[in-house]
């Protein structure tokens, strides 16, 4: 396997007030492509912050973040983008879908924006693979929240992303709904043979990676590389 994502070293303070908040404190680690690796920790443990920072939708303080091969500190905010847009999918807790487009143009608009052959097609196929066939022309209003984040993993798999981000994609879904979702995520991400970093306060969701990296206060303080994955 080649390395998708490297953290080294890294740290990530924000200023409040007169002093500073360290966040993410001196965290390494390194990731496999095909790996899936769950973010746990308590509220506050730094999570989203270092996904963010996995992802480079934000700079750390100090460390070096590699996504691909790529030192993310050496790109300016086009360049980050254009790897994010190359190499990575996301999906949120809250969906994050545009409500004046349809399910459809949801799914097209990164593939448009990237150049992508026959956007309509892909997004198509996408739709159907998550269930969605008979839903392509509504709204995200028209839609459960279990279809809207359908709608998202299908956009999110688009690229076809190397690495798929993860921030609580169950966190707005009931039990059911939300188990529905994941195993959806993990049978995509089987399917197309994506690296999954995936940050949630779900202990059973995590235990269906093949690897958990536990944060307390902004710490990596374990990773537990057994496999407890029952997907």
């Amino acid at each position: 396997m080649s390395q998708i994502v490297s953290v080294r070293g890294v740290t990530k303070q924000v200023a409040t007030g007169n002093a500073s908040l360290v966040i993410v404190d001196d965290v390494s680690f390194e990731i496999e492509q095909g790996e899936s690796v769950a973010v746990v920790g308590a509220s506050g443990s730094g999570k989203t912050t270092l996904l963010g920072l996995l992802a480079g939708l934000d700079l750390p303080t100090s460390g070096i973040v590699r996504l691909a091969g790529q030192d993310l500190a050496t790109l300016d905010e086009d360049g980050r983008a254009a790897l994010r847009g190359a190499t990575t999918g996301f999906v949120f807790q809250s969906f994050q879908l545009l409500p004046s487009l349809t399910a459809l143009e949801n799914v097209m608009l990164p593939l448009e924006l990237a150049g992508a052959r026959d956007p309509r097609g892909t997004s198509r196929a996408l739709l159907e693979r998550v269930g969605l066939a008979e839903r392509v022309t509504h709204y995200p209003r028209q839609l459960s929240g279990g279809e809207q984040q359908r709608v998202a993993i299908a956009r999110a798999f688009g690229g076809p992303p190397r690495v798929l981000f993860a921030d609580e994609p169950t966190g707005n879904l009931d039990s059911t709904t939300g188990g529905e979702i994941a195993d959806l995520m993990f049978e995509l991400n089987r399917e197309r043979g994506t690296t999954l970093v995936l940050v949630t306060h779900d202990e059973r969701l995590a235990a269906r990676c093949g690897r958990r990296l536990r944060l307390a206060g902004g710490k990596l303080v374990a990773d537990e590389r057994e496999s407890l994955a029952a997907a």
